[in-house]
Order: structure tokens, then C-alpha cells, then sequence
């Protein structure tokens, strides 16, 4: 039973830390059981008059406690489950303390905890406190010295942050390592690593002639595994000095990869801890999005050295800028590595899949909330995704000048310290030479922003005006809010697809393309000299993380699907256009939507033309999902909305069944399997394969052979998600075979489990209880956790909204067996309940009655957070 008291904290009460502790030294005598950790401190007062010092610290036993040498007496301090507190000590003095603790019951992985028989820690946000007594909180800037004793034979890697400066014997099998950190850090980024590893090496000479050498560490076996990786953090490197001007800071930088983590990975400085399954691919194991993911991440991680390690956060309400910041940072380093359209398009779906759906239900918070109970609960879509579209429209706003010398004196700045948003966007006033302080709302409120344009044409005037208008709710508080700063790109195009130039506001020269910004309720915009009545591209390159209703018809949207210049308007315009047939066919009147053959000849041509790029064709083959229909009505029906998609699906792969077959037959063209052309292809294939699975049986054998002949794992799952759509006993053929091949592998067998898990079978459920107790599904290991019932949840919307709440049922059952373990991983799971409010009367009711039992049943705080605000 957990009788955890839940604690609020809010941004306003903020207040500087009362002490500093300028050196952090830390010894550790490494055992799975009974870890020593000894922790010397150089504290000094930073408040003007006495007070106690408080340090936080969770689950420690203590051994010893000494002030400047001398042992405290019980009545100088005092100790709860969640403090030390020293009554009245000096203003500058030496602390030591003593303390034992357990890696291995460590089931919630967050502190130092043992997985496969290795040393691991994840600190962020508040797990240094689970280690040793501290100041656990992001301003509390402190350098560290780390000693690591351990067995030679079972733990012959000893890894800390920094430089490596001492190594030894300690006699009867035992070693040690000294590491210092020379730069100042918040102990969230502190990280230990012992174990036994194979490892790969390699090196970066920075610009200034700096060698540093890079080592990954991973599972006996798995090392070549890793040579991906290591490229991508080449490539990022030298990416983050050509476009930041950011260089790397220490002598070597260290990556290990662990099964057991609650996360992708984290960013300690000079020791990135990574998920495995966000670390290891090769082309027969892994597919092209856990190719681009370990891209990303990697460089994620390692731009972290800057925008959250050098300069860090004052306290966890800023936690969006660093991770706002460098996701948008993650996300250009992508795009200059890959087809910038075809980025751009994918970082908008995951927004609208992910933080558009937080935002309209009752887990919706700012970038910047203003209070929390549990931290690790707003590690959300809306600080990443939105928080990295924020970044974007500050560019956009202010231009590539302003925003380059910003980032410059950002880093110049406050290199060294915890700062705020403030702070950040400061720096931009500056270099730009005007307020921001509108700009800063998009930090500050909730919800998505929704426009709606319209426009009309004059044809004698040759004029065009067009108005548009903004608001924005966000649904938990239910409240309106006051008018953002919003980048608009809009261009125009003729009846015959031709692009229309014009002059905005009487200026002198015509353009075919303008920058706008929309800072009010409402306004109108007046162009002139336009030939004829315009088709409005209003947000092209998606500048702005809003809705947008632009009141255009089937036929404008042909014509923008065919010719609009923006990738984006074009791919958009496919999508609303089968978003709309499908919505047609859901309320039983389909010819009120635009007719699917249209779409299906707009389609055909996204197939054959030469010149273009197959990701982007890809992108417009692939039918809008459930989760993106859902997202269209106020009371969808799951059942009805999934049965028209499936009705809109089997037409159009009807129309294009002969193409369609000859995309899936087309072979590998390039001797480089990982060359953008052929990743293109592979996801060109897999969007084929989808849409022929809609057929039916009578394509089950042509998907089961490209099932069979696939030599790479991109191919064999899509085959396998197609397979999983077609009733009859190919699927469950294909997932035996693919079971005995790779059942050694456990990153793989994750991805049987999520096959499964998400597959809109009649049989889902059935088969979801079978798995939960499957001789391989390993409860404590996260990544299993996952790929079961998160992906059921988040992938099965039609399962798991099923009208008889069984869906919810079974998510919650797992929530259960998950909370005891993980609370970080059992909190993610119950937010998957955050939109089952808009499902109707029956759906709302089975959702409340399971979650009220969750609640009933004293949940992790992490839980009832989440449980307590879906609930109201």
C-alpha cells in the first residue's frame, strides 16, 4: 500500500537554494546488495542569516554523519523519509556522510540500480536523492569527483562523469577509478556505470585540434551493433560546431547501452546512458525508423552537452527549454541529414498524434506549467514536441540573423548557471532589438491555437483580402486565452495549379510568397494585382504548431495536392482530403465527400512520378490513422470511424492494386541499404503493402512471400503489420516463424510483442491476455512493459475503446502489475486513458470505473497524479 502524501510545488513560491556546495567528492563501493556510498561536501551558506541545511535524500541508510571532522549528535539533526536536515550549521564547512544503500531492489530504476548484472543510474529529475543526501535541484551547480571500487572480474568497466584521472588495485580482485567532472553540474546529471561490456572506439578532432576520443559500450556481442550509432555521433559533432559553434568539452565521451531503462536516453555529461533499443541496429535486426531514431537521439543526447549540461536549468518549470530547445535542435541536425520535407511532415504528425491530443483533453499544461506534484509526469508531448515548435516560430519571428548571434550570447552568457525562459528569451530581445514579451505566451498557455481563414476576391480591383482570426482553449481549465504571436508562410495559387504573384499592402514589388504575422484576434490581409481568384496556401512549412480551417473545397485541395511548391500544403492537402472521404463514409454519406477515385488518380501519381522524392510519396500513400480521425469530432465512434477508413482503404487499394503490387516487387536498386533513395523505397513498399492488406485474403500470399523473401527487418515488419490486418491464418504463420528466428534477440522479440499489440484484429484481446502472461514477457523490463500495453493502447484505439470496456479493462489490469515496479512507466500507461472522456456516455463511464479503481487501490504518486486529473 502506498501512503505517499502527494506535495504541489509551485513556480511562484521558487526561492534560491540557501547553501551552495561547491565540491561534490563521492566514493563507491560497489555491491548489488549493500553499496557504500561515502560523500564529502564543501557547503558554504549563501543566505545572510543561520538556517538549517536541507538536503534531499530517499531510501538511505545512514552509516555516519561528521561536520569538519566531528561526528553530530542525534540532536543536531534530524532525519524523515524524504530529508536530512542539519539544524544550525557553519557558514563554511566540510559535511561527510555515510550511507548504504540497495541497487538491486531497485525495480523503479531511478538512482543506481543493477540491470543484466551491470551498475547503471538515472538521476533525472530526482533520482540523485535515491543515491546519497544532496541538494537535488537543478540550480545547485556543483563539481564532482568520483571514486568507483568494484570487483575486477565481474565489473571491469568503471565509468563516471568527466575525465578519467586515477586507476588501481585495491588488492583480492578489486580495482578502482577516479573520475573528475571539471565543469560545474546539478546532480541530475551525475551517472555510474560498472560492468562488464564489449565496447567499440573511435575519435573526433574538434575544430580547435582537440582530440577526444568516443566509446560505446554494449552486451557481450552486441558491439557491432553499435557502429551506427557511432557515426551518427561523428556526424553530430562536427553538425553541432558547423551550425552552433558548440565544440565537446572533455577528454573522452562515453555512451553505454542498458536493457532495463525507463527512457530513450539521457544526456549525462560525457556518459549518455541509452536505452538499447535507442542505441543497437544493423539492417537485419532493425528497421529505417530505429535507424532515424538512433540518429536523432544520439544527437539528441549529445547536443544536451550545451543546451542542458553547460547551460543548465534553474528549476524543473524551465525543464521545456532545454528539452524544447534541443529537440529542435535534434530536428534540424535530421533534416540536413535526410529529405528536409519529408522531416518536417513527420515531426508534425508525431505533434498532432501526440501533444495535439494532451492539449484537448485533461492532462493539458503550458511548456511552462506553474505547479506539479510529480516532475517525472511532465516529461510530456507538449515540453518536447510543442516546446521545440515554439523554438521554431521564435526563429521564424525574428529571422536566421537575430535568431544565430541569440543563440550565441545565450551560450556566452550563461554558460555555467541554471537559467530560465526569461533568461533565454532575453538574449533574442537583444540581438532582434524588439519585445518578445507577446512571443513568451506560447510558454505560458495551454492549448493548440485554431484559425480559421477566409478570403475574398474583388475582380475588378484585382485585390484579394484575406482574414484571418485566432483563438485558443485549452479544454482542462476552460479558458480562453489572449492572442499569440503567429508566423504565417502563405503563397497562392491559379485554378490550373500555376503559383499567382501579388503585392501585399500596396508594396512595390509583386511576390509569389509571403512571411505574414498574425498578433491579433483578427486581421485582414489586402493583396493586390492578383489575376485571378486565388487558392490560399495559408501555412506552408507549418510554421506554428496551430488548427487551421481554411474553408478551401475538394477542388482546391486537388489543386493543391497537384502543384502547391510546399511539400507540406501538398502532403496536407492528400490528407484532409481522405480525412474528409472517410468522415463522409463514417456518417453514411459519402457523396458529400470528395469522390475517392479523384483522390485514388491524385495517389497513382505520387507512384509513378520520376522526379519524386519516395518518402514524400510514402507520406501521401499512407491513409490518415484512427488516433488522426478521432481527433475530427467531438463524440467520435471508434467502430464506425475505423470501418469507414477500412471502407476508403479497400477502394482506393482497388484502384491502384496493379501499382501497388509493382512497388512491392520492386528490389533493392543501391549497393548502400541505409542510401535515402532505398530508405524511400522501403517506406514506399510498406505503404503498398498497407494498403493491399485492406483486399483482404486474396493478397494474404503475395504479403506472406515478401513476408518470406525480405533480407531486412523494414521489409519484414511491414509485411507482418500488413498481415496482422487480414483475418485467416497467415499472421499468425508469419509471427511463428519470426518467434523462432529471433527469439535470442530481445530487442526484436519486443517488436513480436508490439506486432501483436497493435494489430486491429476481431481477436486482439484474447490474444493481448495471452501475451501478458507469455513465458517471455518480462514485466520488470520497461521496454517489454511497453511493447505490450502501451502499444496496445496507444495503437489499438478501436480494442481499447471497445464499447464494453475491455479494452480499458486489460490496460488497467497492467497498470496494476507495472505500479508496484515502475512507477515512471505505470504514470505513462494511465495517461493513454486521457481522451477516453470524449468517447460518448457508455465509453466515459467504463473508463471512470476502472481508473476510480486504480485510484481506490493507493497507486504510486506518479499514478494518482495522472489517475486524479483525467478523473476532474
Amino acid at each position: 500500500m502506498n501512503l505517499e502524501v502527494p506535495l504541489t510545488v509551485r513556480l511562484s513560491e521558487y526561492r534560491p537554494c540557501d547553501y551552495a556546495i561547491d565540491e561534490i567528492e563521492l566514493g563507491f563501493t560497489l555491491e548489488p546488495v549493500a553499496t557504500q556510498v561515502f560523500a564529502r561536501y564543501q557547503v558554504r551558506r549563501l543566505a545572510q542569516l543561520a538556517c538549517p541545511l536541507v538536503l534531499d535524500g530517499v531510501g538511505l541508510r545512514m552509516e555516519s554523519i561528521a561536520v569538519d571532522g566531528s561526528p553530530l549528535i542525534h540532536g543536531s539533526y534530524r532525519q524523515n523519509d524524504r530529508h536530512l536536515v542539519i539544524g544550525s550549521p557553519p557558514q563554511k564547512f566540510l559535511l561527510e556522510i555515510g550511507t548504504v544503500i540497495n541497487p538491486e531492489e531497485n525495480t523503479a530504476l531511478d538512482g543506481l540500480y543493477v540491470s543484466g548484472g551491470r551498475f547503471c543510474t538515472q538521476c533525472e529529475a530526482e533520482g540523485f536523492r535515491h543515491i546519497a543526501f544532496a541538494l537535488d535541484r537543478p540550480d545547485a551547480l556543483s563539481k564532482f569527483t568520483v571514486r568507483i571500487e568494484a570487483e575486477r572480474h565481474r565489473f571491469p568497466t568503471l565509468l563516471s562523469n568527466g575525465n578519467l584521472i586515477e586507476t588501481g588495485s585495491c588488492g583480492d580482485d578489486r580495482h578502482f577509478a577516479v573520475w573528475r567532472d571539471p565543469h560545474p553540474k546539478p546532480c541530475y546529471l551525475f551517472a555510474l556505470v560498472a560492468g562488464e561490456f564489449d565496447s567499440i572506439r573511435d575519435e573526433y578532432v574538434t575544430r580547435s585540434g582537440r582530440a577526444a576520443g568516443l566509446i560505446i559500450h554494449t552486451d557481450q556481442g552486441d558491439s557491432p551493433r553499435a557502429a551506427y550509432a557511432m557515426d551518427s555521433l561523428k556526424r553530430a559533432m562536427a553538425w553541432d560546431e558547423r551550425v552552433f559553434g558548440r565544440e565537446y568539452d572533455l577528454d573522452d565521451f562515453h555512451i553505454v547501452a542498458v536493457r532495463d531503462f525507463n527512457f530513450g536516453a539521457m544526456e549525462n555529461k560525457g556518459l549518455n546512458i541509452f536505452n538499447s533499443s535507442r542505441l543497437l541496429a544493423d539492417f537485419e535486426t532493425a528497421t529505417d525508423t530505429d535507424f532515424e531514431d538512433i540518429e536523432r537521439i544520439v544527437a539528441h543526447e549529445y547536443f544536451h552537452n550545451w543546451t542542458g549540461n553547460r547551460v543548465t536549468l534553474r528549476d524543473w518549470f524551465q525543464l521545456c527549454l532545454k528539452e524544447g530547445l534541443t529537440i529542435y535542435r535534434d530536428q534540424e541536425f535530421s533534416a540536413d541529414q535526410r529529405s528536409r520535407p519529408a522531416k518536417r511532415i513527420k515531426d508534425v504528425r508525431l505533434l498532432r498524434d501526440s501533444q495535439f491530443v494532451e492539449d484537448a483533453g485533461p492532462l493539458a499544461h503550458p511548456p511552462r506549467p506553474a505547479s506539479y506534484e510529480k516532475i517525472q509526469n511532465f516529461y510530456t508531448a507538449t515540453v518536447y514536441n510543442k516546446g521545440g515548435e515554439i523554438v521554431r516560430v521564435l526563429q521564424a519571428l525574428i529571422g536566421d540573423s537575430a535568431f544565430s548571434r541569440g543563440m550565441q550570447l545565450y551560450f556566452q552568457r550563461w554558460d555555467g548557471h541554471g537559467v530560465t525562459l526569461e533568461d533565454f528569451v532575453a538574449c533574442f530581445e537583444e540581438t532582434w532589438g524588439r519585445s518578445l514579451a507577446q512571443f513568451f505566451r506560447w510558454y505560458t498557455q495551454a492549448g493548440t491555437p485554431h484559425l480559421i481563414a477566409r478570403g475574398s476576391y474583388d475582380a475588378e480591383s484585382k485585390s484579394y483580402s484575406l482574414t484571418i482570426s485566432q483563438s485558443t482553449r485549452a479544454e482542462s481549465t476552460n479558458q480562453d486565452r489572449s492572442p499569440l504571436v503567429i508566423p504565417l508562410r502563405v503563397g497562392f495559387l491559379a485554378e490550373d495549379g500555376s503559383e499567382l504573384s501579388a503585392t501585399l499592402n500596396s508594396q512595390a514589388r509583386p511576390a509569389r510568397q509571403f512571411d505574414l504575422v498574425l498578433d491579433a484576434e483578427s486581421t485582414t490581409y489586402v493583396f493586390e494585382g492578383v489575376r485571378e481568384r486565388p487558392i490560399a496556401s495559408i501555412l506552408r512549412g507549418y510554421a506554428a504548431p496551430v488548427i487551421l480551417d481554411d474553408g478551401l473545397s475538394f477542388q482546391e485541395r486537388r489543386v493543391q495536392m497537384a502543384s502547391d511548391p510546399d511539400p507540406f500544403t501538398r502532403w496536407e492537402a492528400g490528407q484532409r482530403l481522405l480525412t474528409a472521404a472517410i468522415l463522409a463514409e463514417a456518417s453514411g454519406t459519402p457523396e458529400e465527400g470528395p469522390p475517392v477515385d479523384e483522390i485514388s488518380a491524385g495517389l497513382a501519381r505520387e507512384i509513378s512520378g520520376s522526379d519524386r522524392d519516395h518518402a514524400l510519396a510514402a507520406m501521401a500513400l499512407s491513409i490518415p490513422s484512427l488516433g488522426q480521425l478521432l481527433q475530427q469530432a467531438d463524440t467520435p465512434d471508434p467502430e464506425k470511424l475505423f470501418h469507414a477508413r477500412n471502407s476508403v482503404r479497400r477502394s482506393i487499394g482497388t484502384a491502384l492494386r496493379e501499382q501497388l503490387t509493382a512497388v512491392v516487387q520492386t528490389g533493392q536498386e543501391s549497393t548502400d541499404p541505409l542510401a535515402t533513395t532505398e530508405v524511400g523505397r522501403r517506406a514506399m513498399r510498406a505503404a503498398a503493402l498497407g494498403l493491399l492488406a485492406s483486399l483482404g485474403a486474396p493478397q494474404a500470399e503475395l504479403i506472406l512471400s515478401a513476408f518470406q523473401s525480405s533480407n531486412n527487418m523494414t521489409d519484414t515488419m511491414a509485411a507482418l503489420e500488413a498481415l496482422g490486418q487480414i483475418d485467416g491464418p497467415w499472421f499468425d504463420r508469419a509471427l511463428a516463424s519470426f518467434l523462432e528466428k529471433w527469439r535470442h534477440l530481445p530487442l526484436v522479440v519486443d517488436k513480436w510483442f508490439a506486432v501483436q499489440a497493435a494489430a486491429p484484429r476481431e481477436d486482439v484481446l484474447d490474444r493481448v491476455r495471452t501475451l501478458a502472461d507469455h513465458g517471455l514477457f518480462v514485466i520488470r523490463n520497461p521496454n517489454r512493459a511497453r511493447s505490450l500495453f502501451d502499444n496496445f493502447g496507444a495503437s489499438n484505439l478501436r480494442a481499447f475503446h471497445a464499447m464494453d470496456g475491455s479494452g480499458y479493462a486489460f490496460l488497467a489490469e497492467g497498470i496494476k502489475r507495472v505500479d508496484p515496479l515502475n512507477p515512471t512507466v505505470a504514470a505513462r500507461l494511465a495517461k493513454r486513458f486521457e481522451s477516453a472522456s470524449r468517447f460518448g456516455t457508455q465509453r466515459e463511464l467504463k473508463a471512470r470505473a476502472v481508473l476510480e479503481e486504480l485510484l481506490g487501490a493507493n497507486p504510486s504518486g506518479d499514478c494518482r497524479e495522472i489517475i486524479a486529473k483525467i478523473l476532474g
